[in-house]
């Protein structure tokens, strides 16, 4: 198996855990930053536990299944968190908001999802 898409994926699985499970618990370290993001977006924080926070995990389960061998869900789970990630940068453009939640997301989140994607079918 090739090392980079291993690596990749582990931060990616890491990565998208924490921040979905923040979101679902309403981490008060993390929320301090999102919450005045998700105000200026538009954005209820009763998305939190659903949809961003269950999409957010559920992606890092399919990276996660798909790192195990899971046959087409480790690429599913990328293409989703991909989708989400571009919505979601597309959500804050669209109101002008580009607070640290917007870089994080779009500079952090979004290409490890592609780069995930992309050592996935690359193997």
């Amino acid at each position: 198996m090739n090392t980079a898409y291993v690596v990749v994926t582990l931060v990616a699985i890491a990565a998208n855990t924490f921040s979905g499970v923040a979101a679902m618990t309403r981490f008060p370290p993390v929320m301090r930053t999102l919450t005045p993001a998700m105000e200026t977006a538009g954005v209820p924080t009763s998305w939190l536990v659903f949809p961003i926070g269950t999409l957010k995990t559920a992606g890092a389960v399919g990276l996660l299944l798909g790192l195990l061998g899971v046959p087409l869900v480790g690429p599913a789970a990328a293409i989703g968190l991909v989708l989400f990630f571009v919505c979601a940068a597309y959500t804050h453009v669209r109101v002008g908001d580009y607070s640290s939640t917007f870089f994080l997301g779009a500079s952090f989140f979004l290409p490890l999802a592609v780069a995930a994607l992309a050592l996935d079918l690359a193997r």
